[in-house]
């Protein structure tokens, strides 16, 4: 049986992400992985007054996940899909190319957000990150071009 591992951040490319990952484990009579990476906020002395909050906000952000996972295994199960899930607190990067290896995935399917090279270089891809680690092929999916602002 293959295994699709679809890390998903809830941002309007997850349907995307999800809908690849179903349509690949209809055709090869496979399953899917969903999973969650709960990426805990960068503190720094200037919120430091907020560091007694920071157990809550990750709580709530775990119990948020948590939901939104289990609606999305509920749809895939309705499409007679087999699914689990799993929710990890840390750096997305390292954990999704980890996930793979474990469940033995065959691929890996992801949401490209659009952004632009510079924001890429600035502040990092994680789609970028797991292409360039995984052992195994990376689906990108492209981000919802109806969601953009328009062009002048």
């Amino acid at each position: 049986m293959k295994t699709i591992l679809a890390p998903v951040d809830f941002s309007s490319s997850t349907a995307a992400v999800v809908a690849q990952s179903a349509a690949l484990a209809r055709s090869f009579k496979g399953r899917v992985v969903l999973l969650s990476v709960i990426q805990p906020p960068v503190i720094t002395s200037e919120y430091a007054p907020m560091m007694e909050n920071l157990a809550e906000i990750t709580a709530a952000g775990e119990k948020a996940a948590a939901r939104q996972l289990t609606r999305l295994q509920e749809d895939l199960r309705r499409d007679d899909i087999a699914s689990e899930t799993v929710q990890l607190n840390g750096s997305p990067i390292p954990h999704i190319v980890e996930q793979a290896k474990k469940f033995q995935a065959s691929y890996i399917v992801m949401g490209s957000h659009g952004h632009t090279a510079l924001y890429d270089l600035l502040v990092g891809s994680t789609t970028h990150g797991v292409l360039m680690r995984a052992s195994c092929p990376v689906i990108i999916t492209p981000a919802d071009k109806s969601k953009a602002p328009a062009k002048k």
